[in-house]
């Protein structure tokens, strides 16, 4: 992937970046040229990451349900880097109860990291943004289809699906664009967390390819919305969910 520079000099946040998809699209910004600040809650896993990442990667502990982590995010950004093209808002939490079962709890959780945890992610972040700014938003297969017992994870991706479209209004005129990637079936540790090691096989064999996704391959289509090749792409939602959500 030497030929692989269409992120050059660009400077880029993700959430969630110490593990799965976000810490694969980290690895996979990097290697096209971008300079990546990971966020995350555990501290041990952020460093996991950096050391695997190497010299153009940082990390910042916090979590996005807290602004004030948020604002530290922002203010280890402008230190060191002024400004900001890329922001990848994919943290985001997912537990299955059973309609009957729901709890407050659950929902505000679940609400606050997917849904108030993006908005301010993304809010927060335009103040070091300008024109061919790329935002992208982690969707789920979820948010289309119907998952059973996980009625608070699929209307927070839901949610964030509509973000998108909102957002591509409110951005009209800055250069900005947003879109949405929408995985489905992948092999992550929240994915594993949830599901368990059946629930996962059970999961994976769902897709028109009989397996499960590898975060490598959704973030290959991150590192697509981030660059100029989606240069015309706003609004959108880029489905990587070997055609669960698409049949």
């Amino acid at each position: 992937m030497d030929d692989m520079n269409r992120l050059n000099g660009k400077t880029a946040v993700i959430t969630g970046g110490a593990t799965g998809i976000g810490r694969a699209a980290a690895k996979r910004f990097i290697e096209e040229g971008a300079f990546v600040f990971i966020f995350g809650r555990r501290q041990e896993a952020l460093d996991a990451a950096v050391a695997d990442l190497g010299p153009n990667a940082r990390a910042v502990q916090g979590s996005v349900s807290d602004e004030a982590d948020l604002d530290r995010l922002y203010a280890a950004v402008k230190a060191e880097r002024g400004t900001l093209d890329i922001v990848f808002a994919n943290a985001g939490v997912g537990s299955q109860l059973a309609l009957g079962k729901i709890t407050a709890e659950h929902i505000d959780e679940t609400f606050d990291v997917n849904v108030k945890g993006t908005i301010f992610t993304v809010q927060k972040a335009l103040p070091l943004m300008g024109p061919g700014g790329s935002i992208i938003l982690t969707g789920s297969s979820a948010g289309t289809t119907g998952a059973p017992a996980f009625t608070a994870y699929s209307a927070s991706k839901a949610a964030v699906r509509n973000l998108a479209r909102t957002w591509t209004e409110d951005l009209k005129g800055t250069g900005i664009r947003v879109n949405v990637l929408s995985p489905g079936a992948t092999a992550t540790e929240l994915a594993r967390e949830a599901l368990g090691a059946e629930g996962l096989a059970a999961y994976g064999s769902m897709t028109a390819f009989q397996r499960m996704g590898d975060p490598s391959e959704v973030a290959a289509a991150a590192a697509f919305l981030a660059s100029s090749d989606s240069s015309f792409m706003t609004g959108s939602e880029v489905a990587v969910d070997g055609g669960l959500a698409q049949i």
